[in-house]
């Protein structure tokens, strides 16, 4: 068994820490966007694919990821198409929930190697979707790995997207990285934020956070990070800034401000050291970013979302060699 494994092995991907070397696999997510070196590894293996929500890029980049490296891919909208999942651990099922979480994980773990799940927050009741409990429940009765495809607090699979994405644009050793609030019609969680603050504290950057009163992050995902709630003194020479909506997590999933100021625009742009602008998709255009923005040479929007594939990838890579190796 190689070093390099070893250093790296990972039994899930449920929160970007699971990765114990960030560096290391974005450079191999790197070597899989140039070359496909893992052809054959999923050969014989199949990656389930469970949706509770809406999903695009993360479930097409996904798909294509596990095709790259030979698994067969099977896909189940589980809202739709399967039977009304009970999460509680000892409940009295005379409900509407006809079958439990234990019963469908270990059956799912025989036709599966890989199972990955998206479910979003209620965004109702905090303490609950703190506790994560499909993405969990999953991990915890499932016998082989899980991979979270967006869960109620974070997004991994999109933050090592951007931090690939970063790592590829980037021209000075140490750049200015923004976090910036942007408005938007529905309350939306903070799971794409959260995760994205967790991998740049991890990479070489200097990480700004701003957003208006009221939308400061959970603190435990904040730490140290700097926050201002001046939009226009935090886009102050940055080289990248990634523009996102978030809800309130202190007056939990509500909506405060529809500030429209803080929308992006080419005027923030004029702010900045002519950064590189991201975004996760799908982004409402003209109330999150400007067209003009958007469709400019400085938005890698575009770019973020093919890099899905090998972040992706990269994942299910190192999942298959720990099924392989151990």
């Amino acid at each position: 068994m190689s070093f390099r494994y070893i250093f790296n092995k990972m039994k899930n991907y449920i929160t970007i820490s699971d990765i114990k070397n960030l560096q290391q696999t974005i450079s191999e997510a790197l070597r899989l966007k140039k070359e496909n070196t893992a052809a054959g590894l999923g050969r014989g293996k199949t990656l389930g694919m469970l949706f509770f929500n809406p999903s695009l890029r993360t479930r097409l980049s996904t798909e294509k990821a596990a095709k790259l490296l030979g698994m067969e891919v099977m896909m189940m909208n589980v809202d739709k198409d399967g039977w009304t999942l009970e999460f509680e651990d000892g409940a009295v099922m005379n409900s509407n929930k006809a079958e439990h979480i234990k019963d469908a994980a270990a059956v799912l773990s025989q036709y599966c190697d890989i199972i990955a799940v998206r479910a979003f927050p209620g965004l109702e009741n905090r303490d609950k979707d703190e506790e994560d409990l499909v993405i969990n429940s999953f991990k915890k009765y499932a016998t082989v790995p899980v991979v979270n495809l967006e869960s109620a607090t974070g997004h991994p699979l999109q933050a090592l997207t951007d931090a690939l994405t970063i790592t590829e644009l980037q021209n000075v050793k140490r750049p200015k990285v923004v976090l910036t609030w942007a408005p938007h019609p529905r309350a939306l969680p903070q799971s794409v934020p959260n995760s994205f603050v967790e991998v740049m504290q991890r990479m070489e950057v200097d990480l700004v956070i701003t957003n208006p009163p009221g939308y400061d992050l959970n603190p435990a995902v904040r730490k140290n990070t700097e926050v201002t709630h001046n939009q226009d003194e935090a886009l102050k020479n940055a080289d990248f800034v990634y523009v996102k909506n978030w809800s309130s997590y202190e007056s939990y999933g509500t909506i405060l401000s529809e500030d429209k100021s803080w929308t992006f625009s080419e005027q923030k742009l004029k702010l900045t050291n002519n950064a590189k602008i991201m975004h996760c998709l799908p982004v409402r255009r003209n109330v999150v970013i400007d067209d003009a923005v958007l469709d400019s040479s400085n938005s890698v929007v575009i770019q973020q979302a093919k890099n899905r594939t090998f972040a992706a990838q990269a994942v299910l890579k190192m999942l298959l060699e720990e099924k392989r190796d151990f």
